[in-house]
């Protein structure tokens, strides 16, 4: 493959919250170090149809999941599937939405919650999550910090050409508390400041890092509609390539050809949004 990539999802983060309260994103983009865009989700912009637009680069009308309720193993073409045709290793530490889209369907507690397959034609090192019990007052996502080891394991360990990284925390700590409180603030400066370590460390490993969400949400914790607070969040790219103009927006479907190009894998012919990296 020509590079490595790694694909940092941090669900439910409106681009006003990475905007303000991401200082450590925001300072390599002021040094320099990082470029930075706003990236508009599809709609609806529910987290599982988004997870699916991500990595099949079609749209949910297309790839046919239309909310959280409804999860199946895709028929699409895929970023992971992309890789493996290319001869790479594929890595994913993420609820276990992304394995029964990506890999088998329905998800199986014990089988599927950690696997290491180098034959997959998907992801061949698995590491993944239920949040089974999740709700207002129960919020069962992992720590962080454990998520983002998880990760860089996997790639020490396997040499991971492409790796997905996906937690919900901040979308469940929008949902209980609303985006405009002082829990979502301290929150959003934890993940931030948990972050901040692992970036360097996956560039020095010879990584390109994209950091972003899959949607936003609004004043009332809501994200699924056509909203800004809703549809638009920030995309942080770490890398030697040249992006757009930083007034553009990127189309959440040009995310999967993009990370195709940059790792050198071929673009499925499904996938028919341009790459947004140069």
């Amino acid at each position: 493959m020509k590079r490595k990539m790694l694909l940092i999802i941090l669900d439910g983060v409106p681009w006003r919250n990475f905007r303000r309260l991401f200082g450590n994103l925001e300072g390599w983009v002021q040094s320099g170090d990082a470029q930075m865009w706003k990236h508009r989700a599809v709609l609806p912009s529910i987290s599982a149809s988004c997870y699916a637009s991500i990595h099949t680069g079609v749209s949910p009308q297309e790839h046919g999941c239309t909310g959280n309720g409804n999860v199946f193993r895709l028929k699409q073409d895929d970023v992971f599937s992309q890789v493996r045709k290319a001869g790479g290793k594929t890595g994913a530490v993420a609820h276990s939405f992304w394995s029964e889209f990506f890999n088998r369907s329905p998800f199986d507690f014990v089988r599927d919650v950690e696997y290491d397959e180098p034959d997959s034609a998907t992801i061949t090192h698995g590491r993944f999550h239920s949040m089974t019990g999740y709700g207002h007052d129960n919020q069962m996502t992992p720590s962080d910090v454990d998520l983002f080891a998880s990760l860089t394991n996997l790639c020490q360990r396997f040499d991971l050409d492409y790796g997905m990284l996906h937690t919900c925390t901040l979308d469940s700590m929008g949902h209980r508390f609303f985006h405009e409180s002082a829990e979502m603030d301290r929150a959003c400066f934890i993940m931030d400041e948990m972050l901040a370590p692992f970036i360097p460390r996956w560039r020095s490993m010879g990584y390109e890092v994209i950091v972003t969400a899959d949607h936003g949400q609004d004043e009332r914790g809501h994200h699924g509609g056509r909203g800004p607070l809703q549809q638009e969040t920030a995309l942080y790219y770490f890398g030697d390539a040249q992006g757009p103009a930083a007034e553009d927006v990127i189309d959440q479907l040009q995310l999967a050809p993009t990370i195709l190009d940059r790792l050198g894998a071929p673009i499925a012919p499904t996938m028919k949004a341009l790459p947004f990296l140069r």
